[in-house]
């Protein structure tokens, strides 16, 4: 093995994520019973790191927002039951934009739903600018939503087609001649002439327009107002500028490029008058950090009759908080109350020491379980999870009488 050479730092290594975006009017009715072509499950080669759910018109009647305060909305819950088992973890249900760094990149995530018919195209633009305008942040170190590394928008952005008739719309359709259609999309127009709305790509319209349809059916408009077709619902994303590389420049440009795989339509879902479109992307990057805020390490076995040390160390640049917590989680949590047990890290530190800080947990009131574990350092400053422990198990109180000898360190 070759001898690193100490005077000249090492790059990190590019990763690759894979993103799925799905974007769906749901028009008020409940979940079918299968999502899987949806969220690519029928796939044998499931490739994707992360999904990205947002859904418009879903249920807000008096008796839907009283159900949802005591448990939770039927989509958000049903997407959770298909999606942690396999390790996909709930961020936000219904927040008009979501903003998280990753790897030191900010990347925003917005889900919209835009004012509806073929006049309100000057709203809809207006409603454009103004979302933007309106993403301020508490945290004074997040800069502007326009300074992001990446903009993901989606939603029922009700954008039309102009001038032409329902039939030759129809018509069109019929023939798989969208090509005709594009020129008079409201979306496409406004992208020619507005300066900010340019700056967002999106993939070719190959797939049917996705309103208006007969709900239960693939059938378009067949009411009285038989609504014209149109490409309602969209996905967008917007890559901040990249500086060019200074030939005088020794470090590298930081490298962050994002690729659309697929955007599609799924026609075969009719519980709405909408279809549901997706988008999958391979997100490619160098990260900015390389090592996460906290490190966590479980210390020793773990066994359900004893207090346990929990050990962690954090970055120079770390602002902790006496309000700052350690949770015991489950593997395949799917929210951050779903916490088994938890720690005060201020209140229960017994030692510091060449950075490493140890806390205790008591895992006297767990009840004995096959599952694994994990465990998830939350930042109070941040409002969101810093570090994740590996998963381990709990032993059962006889597992130390059966086996006196075993070295003692977390199964994992």
């Amino acid at each position: 093995m070759a001898a690193l050479n100490p005077g000249k730092p090492t790059e990190p290594r590019s990763k690759r994520l894979s993103i799925q975006v799905v974007t769906w009017n749901v028009a008020s009715a409940a979940p079918p019973l299968d999502l899987s072509d949806l969220l690519q499950l029928n796939k044998d080669n499931l490739n994707l790191d992360m999904y990205v759910i947002g859904l418009q018109e879903m249920n807000c009647g008096i008796m839907s927002l009283l159900s949802d305060t005591a448990f939770e909305d039927p989509w958000s819950s049903f997407f959770m039951d298909v999606l942690s088992p396999l390790s996909f973890v709930k961020g936000n249900k219904g927040g008009v934009n979501i903003c998280m760094k990753l790897y030191g990149y900010y990347i925003s995530i917005i889900n919209c739903h835009l004012p509806p018919h073929m006049a309100n195209n000057d709203q809809r633009l207006e409603h454009f600018d103004r979302i933007l305008e309106m993403q301020n942040f508490e945290e004074q170190d997040i800069p502007n939503i326009l300074d992001h590394d990446l903009i993901l928008w989606f939603g029922d952005m009700n954008f039309r087609i102009e001038d032409f008739g329902l039939h030759f719309v129809r018509e069109s359709i019929k023939n798989r001649c969208y090509s005709d259609l594009w020129e008079k999309d409201q979306l496409s127009i406004a992208k020619r002439h507005d300066p900010l709305l340019r700056q967002f790509q999106e993939g070719p319209l190959l797939f049917p327009p996705t309103y208006k349809f007969d709900k239960n059916s693939n059938n378009y408009d067949t009411s009285e107002k038989k609504r014209k077709p149109a490409w309602t619902d969209r996905i967008l994303w917007r890559l901040k500028r990249q500086p060019q590389a200074n030939p005088n420049q020794r470090l590298p440009v930081p490298h962050f490029c994002l690729s659309l795989r697929s955007y599609v339509s799924h026609m075969m879902y009719c519980i709405s008058d909408h279809k549901p479109v997706t988008s999958t992307f391979d997100l490619e990057l160098k990260p900015l950090v390389s090592v996460p805020p906290i490190t966590l390490m479980p210390e020793g076995l773990w066994t359900m009759e004893n207090d346990m040390l929990i050990s962690y160390s954090l970055t120079p640049d770390f602002l902790s908080s006496p309000w700052d917590w350690i949770g015991l989680y489950k593997v395949g949590l799917r929210h951050i109350n779903d916490y088994v047990s938890y720690v005060w890290v201020g209140d229960n530190q017994v030692s510091f020491s060449n950075g490493l800080i140890q806390v205790y947990f008591n895992t006297r009131d767990i009840p004995e379980t096959e599952d694994q574990f994990l465990l998830c350092y939350y930042s109070n400053n941040l409002h969101s999870v810093v570090g994740i422990s590996k998963p381990f198990k709990i032993q059962p109180s006889s597992f130390l009488a059966e086996d006196p000898l075993s070295e003692a360190q977390p199964h994992i």
